[in-house]
């Protein structure tokens, strides 16, 4: 199939390793303050205002619902005004949000936080750095892509540790103003000094790039074009499901399945490791594999880890094995998530296209917190585990047509 005529970004030789290091760090400081420690401090938060955890989860599904909702529009800031500008700015709102919901003192104050922090995490988020990445290095940015969520695989493990140990000597409040300022005073000047400025388009420079391309990468148009869009929405919107309801159950689900909040932690904290583990495996040998292979191939590891804590009494083993192939699976997505939109449509328009793929399961993701928590009550675990089987076999099944489709 053609390539798409669209002028694309010019890529550079950037920063090398130091652009990848300031993103990483600042990938793990984001999603540990922004998105992970609301899974060890929920139970606190709730304790404070003094209502049903329902009402908790529910500012958290409104969060990831207001992130969803502007994600085509940052999407599009992102092409238009280069992501170091969007990232920056992400950044320093993100420390202020943190710090306005450390000061909430009731349901209206809450939920504006909870909203706003949302927003500010599609500005910061990986979308916003795998689009860095490829007005940075154009076609040719899946490999620093790799090397990214490599670093990035780390954010839950230190993050919820750190979290659990700091709730054992200071109160969420305090907790959330530490995040803020470190936000502030770590996240914004890597954003401003470690990324690149705008990239200009080739058109706008007057020439068009050589710019290297990935193996065997047609970019879709028309029909097929479409079709590709509807199932990888489709799968990414399972898959947010899953990964959105495990990122606030995973801890209490494990302690209900028999284990102790120690182990479970500990079990948690497995879930970072073995995503690094995953995304080193692909980035020295999936070279050989098309993005759309590896993305079916690493979705069926996360129904198989279900399945494990299915397989009647759970034992810590049986629980680690379960955390190393659903890390694995969540590790290879993120890598997914930037590798084959980059593949099947190419750089052009690229942040508006991953604003555009995350739309369609924003209400799906952020009712998977509110909805698990229900179920969870009312059916018991392991109705709930078998939920979460179904859905990532359905995503599973629609990277498998999709490969099927284009290969």
């Amino acid at each position: 199939m053609p390539s798409l005529p669209s002028p694309l970004p010019v890529p550079s030789s950037g920063r090398g390793l130091g652009l990848i290091l300031a993103l990483g760090v600042t990938q793990v400081a984001g999603y540990g303050c922004l998105y992970y420690a609301f899974a060890v401090l929920a139970q606190s938060m709730t304790a404070s205002f003094g209502w049903a955890p329902e009402w908790t989860y529910a500012g958290f599904a409104a969060s990831l619902l207001a992130g969803g909702v502007v994600a085509p529009a940052i999407g599009r800031q992102v092409d238009r005004h280069g992501a170091r500008l969007v990232m920056t700015i992400g950044s320093a709102l993100a420390g202020l949000a943190l710090l306005g919901l450390a000061e909430a003192r009731g349901g209206l104050s809450y939920f504006a936080a909870m909203i706003a922090l949302g927003i500010v995490s599609t500005m910061v988020f990986y979308d916003a750095a795998f689009a860095a990445l490829t007005q940075s290095r154009g076609a040719g940015a899946r490999r620093s892509i790799s090397q990214l969520t490599l670093i990035g695989g780390f954010a839950s493990t230190i993050f919820w540790p750190l979290t659990t140990a700091l709730l054992a000597q200071f109160d969420w409040r305090v907790i959330y103003r530490f995040y803020g300022l470190l936000q502030l005073g770590l996240c914004v000047p890597l954003h401003l000094f470690g990324l690149p400025g705008r990239v200009k388009r080739a058109a706008e420079r007057g020439h068009v790039a050589s710019a290297p391309a990935l193996p065997h990468a047609d970019h879709l148009e028309g029909e097929a074009r479409r079709l590709a869009f509807v199932l990888l929405a489709l799968a990414f919107s399972l898959q947010g499901f899953v990964v959105s309801a495990m990122s606030v159950h995973l801890l209490s689900m494990l302690q209900g399945l028999g284990l102790s909040a120690v182990v479970a932690v500990g079990i948690g904290a497995m879930v970072g490791p073995a995503q690094v583990a995953g995304r080193l495996a692909e980035m020295l040998f999936g070279a050989s594999l098309q993005p759309v292979t590896t993305a079916w191939i690493s979705a069926a590891m996360m129904p198989l880890g279900f399945v494990l804590l299915m397989t009647g009494q759970t034992t810590a083993i049986l629980a680690g094995l379960f955390a190393v192939a659903y890390g694995i699976s969540v590790g290879l997505s993120s890598i997914v998530r930037g590798t084959v939109p980059l593949q099947l449509f190419g750089p052009a328009g690229y942040g508006a296209m991953l604003g555009k793929l995350s739309a369609p399961g924003l209400v799906v993701k952020a009712a998977a917190p509110l909805a698990c928590a229900v179920l969870i009550e009312r059916a018991g675990l392991m109705p709930t585990a078998a939920l979460m089987v179904l859905l990532s076999l359905l995503a599973t099944g629609a990277l498998f047509m999709l490969a099927r489709k284009v290969s």
